[in-house]
């Protein structure tokens, strides 16, 4: 797609009605026909126009709840407390690691205002080249990550459900079974926005019934005079900094916020676009993490398919059972459905459907791996969330910094423009800003990392203290903004990409209101 002239943006701009204006209020309630219920979307990487945004900032809220109302939190809430730490310093870390929600909800604003997905936005930050390994190649790499987990706990689940009702598997059985688990966590994803849409809210409503009756038989079972040996102090604070970077690389993994957002009309509250983002994670998550915390004084959570039996009623075990498959599906309905966006922005000819499904299918495979082959498949995740923080921290900061060092202000058909000479397309396709602040950034975070698996000579010189979810995210953004500003173009506004389109959009504005104040 070619960029649009100023002449072009001006027709564009006046051609455009009033987004108070009864007319448009109505056309923005319809969903396009390129985003229907029940039908795959036709849109990928490429931006929304104007004329197909619809939607409210409301509907963010349950997109993000359906995806967290999850089995994953209850997990990391047990693994908290098989760390060692005490409960109520473990139910602090499950909220302050969570905060970094609204760092999550900052980024959809970005969709609204570009109508651009987020791989295809962070080409501002790395350049077109440099974005297919520092944004589309790592997404990629995180949403495969996701997606086995998702994957993998689902298939346990459903094992376990069928042993519970006495239905044993013939040899090979489980292949089968996770085969049906990656064709039911893909297909939603396949379909693509407005479909995700129409039903998260059910998800999250059924879900969340699950959850609250689980919340009531943990509640009953819990020790509240649980406590733990006690330990030296740096120990003590190292399994601290251990367990916040395990539970802040949930939410440090979202870097995808403007994926869901990219529909609304451009001129939606940001503030209202953030906290909806914000909240539809941060409260499942917090509350299902704490509940996870609870249930870890009453039963060994290193195992709580099995060990869950021993707090809950008989009847209550196949529901927990099902609780466990379908939160991992709907939180692979959005990872997968991102994943594709990932996928497709380093391979431009496939469709999104296409590459959600090629991910999907890596991802089975990779989790039956994971499952049947893996000596621990607890031991793995564990690991895997301590060191996968390293990466998703720096990357969700500069993409954070880049939104308020621009402004919010995203052309989304010149991001689009992926040729030579393109506005995004900087020196040889690369923005090296982007590129140093990732490397500085991963680099001294695996340094700082103390996982199962690998401590880095910084946490040992600090006494094992893990403080990669802290100094990743610092260090991505402080470099990043360090550079941009000392870079050119941007140490001339105007020649900054996409600043004459925003001056152009402003200015018409700023006149069109001038017109409707001197006929009022």
């Amino acid at each position: 797609m070619s960029i649009q002239t100023p002449e072009e943006i001006r027709a564009a701009v006046a051609a455009t009605p009033s987004a108070h204006a009864a007319p448009a209020a109505s056309a923005l309630a319809t969903a396009p026909a390129a985003d229907r219920v029940g039908h795959v979307e036709q849109h990928g990487t490429e931006h929304v126009p104007a004329s197909e945004r619809h939607g409210r900032p409301s509907s963010l809220f349950w997109v993000w709840m359906s995806a967290n109302v999850g089995y994953l939190y209850f997990v990391v809430g047990g693994v908290l407390m098989l760390l060692g730490l005490p409960f109520w310093e473990a139910l602090a870390i499950t909220v302050v690691g969570n905060l970094w929600w609204a760092l999550v909800g900052w980024l959809a604003v970005s969709g609204p205002v570009s109508g651009s997905p987020s791989v295809s936005i962070m080409r501002a930050m790395f350049g077109i080249r440099g974005n297919k390994v520092f944004g589309a190649g790592l997404g990629v790499l995180i949403g495969l990550f996701y997606e086995i987990i998702n994957v993998a706990f689902a298939t346990l689940g459903a094992i376990a459900l069928l042993a519970h009702f006495g239905i044993g598997l013939p040899a090979g059985g489980e292949w089968v079974v996770l085969l049906v688990i990656g064709v039911l966590s893909f297909v939603i994803g396949v379909y693509g926005h407005a479909t995700i849409l129409a039903l998260a809210p059910w998800f999250s409503a059924a879900l969340a019934v699950v959850f609250v009756v689980l919340a009531v038989f943990v509640f009953g079972a819990a020790d509240w005079t649980y406590e733990v040996a006690p330990m030296p102090v740096a120990d003590h604070w190292a399994l601290v900094m251990l367990g916040f970077a395990i539970v802040a690389s949930s939410p440090l993994s979202w870097g995808i916020g403007a994926d869901y957002a990219r529909y609304l009309p451009a001129d939606v509250s940001k503030k209202a676009v953030a906290w909806y983002t914000a909240l539809g994670g941060f409260v499942p998550a917090v509350l299902i993490g704490a509940l996870g915390v609870i249930a870890g004084t009453a039963i060994d959570m290193t195992d709580p398919e099995l060990t869950i039996g021993e707090i809950v009623p008989a009847w209550f075990t196949p529901i927990f059972l099902g609780m466990i498959v379908l939160s991992s599906i709907t939180n692979n309905v959005l990872v997968a459905y991102s994943t594709g966006f990932y996928a497709q922005a380093l391979a431009e000819r496939i469709s999104r459907a296409a590459t959600t499904i090629v991910t999907g299918v890596v991802a089975t495979a990779a989790a039956g791996w994971v499952l049947f082959l893996s000596p621990s498949f607890l031991d793995a995740l564990s690991a895997s969330l301590e060191l996968a923080v390293t990466v998703f921290g720096p990357l969700v900061s500069i993409y954070a910094i880049d939104i308020v060092l621009r402004r919010n202000r995203y052309d989304g058909a010149a991001l689009d423009d992926t040729r030579p000479g393109s506005p995004f397309w900087y020196r040889g396709g690369l923005f090296l800003p982007g590129m140093v602040a990732m490397v500085a950034a991963i680099t001294i975070a695996v340094l700082s990392a103390n996982t199962t698996l690998y401590v880095g000579p910084i946490s040992n010189a600090l006494g094992g203290a893990d403080l990669s979810a802290l100094v990743g995210p610092v260090l991505g953004a402080g470099i990043y903004a360090l550079l941009w500003l000392t870079t050119d173009p941007y140490r001339d506004p105007a020649r900054r990409p996409g600043a004459a389109s925003a001056a152009i959009i402003e200015t018409d504005a700023a006149a069109s209101a001038r017109t409707n104040g001197d006929h009022a």
